[in-house]
């Protein structure tokens, strides 16, 4: 495992769009998914500890968020290949094991990834209801091991404001994770 942190993307950036199925053949795009006030894109996997430390928390924030219209998708993007454990047919029993109610997609050739600049699992990305970016980053301040609950504090900060329809919150730090993890020649220059 190597530990990274995500890139953050500039405020403002649109959300790229893909279209992308569900282990039973759902298809969703982001003009789909988002509720009345935004989206929540989280880059996950299976096997990553740090998707795990946060796993339960963050399926109870992204039930909260649904309450103020912000509906979330977990998109997995890694080398099935070389990481078995990520593999489609065990993304659904991942997100039952942590409550995640929202759609768990594969991104099989890694370009959605690509396109959102995403470097770790788990790599969060909160856009409002235009598909803006509003708020990129870590989940919360706690990491595996550290004996910290997860309890989503900086995402939940986040959404408060785009809730509130205030401005992105100043406090955003790159979420650390797993590295994604890239199929030969499929390394984006962020990597490595």
């Amino acid at each position: 495992m190597v530990a990274v942190n995500s890139t953050m993307v500039p405020l403002g950036t649109g959300a790229p769009d893909f279209d992308l199925v569900t282990s039973g053949g759902l298809r969703h795009r982001p003009a789909d998914l988002v509720g009345r006030t935004g989206l929540i894109v989280a880059f996950l996997s299976n096997h990553c500890p740090y998707v795990h430390h946060i796993g339960a928390a963050l399926g109870d924030a992204a039930r909260d968020l649904a309450t103020a219209g912000i509906a979330t998708v977990g998109i997995n993007a890694n080398d099935v290949d070389a990481y078995p454990d990520d593999a489609p047919d065990l993304m659904d029993a991942t997100a039952a094991r942590f409550g995640w109610d929202f759609p768990y997609l594969f991104d099989p050739t890694q370009q959605v990834a690509v396109a959102y600049r995403a470097a770790c699992t788990p790599d969060l990305y909160l856009f409002d209801a235009e598909l803006r970016l509003v708020y990129r980053g870590r989940f919360d301040a706690t990491r595996p091991g550290g004996g910290a609950t997860p309890d989503g504090a900086d995402l939940r900060a986040a959404a408060a404001a785009l809730a509130e329809g205030s401005a992105p919150i100043d406090d955003q730090w790159p979420s650390v994770g797993c590295n994604i993890k890239w199929r030969p020649g499929n390394a984006p220059p962020w990597f490595g």
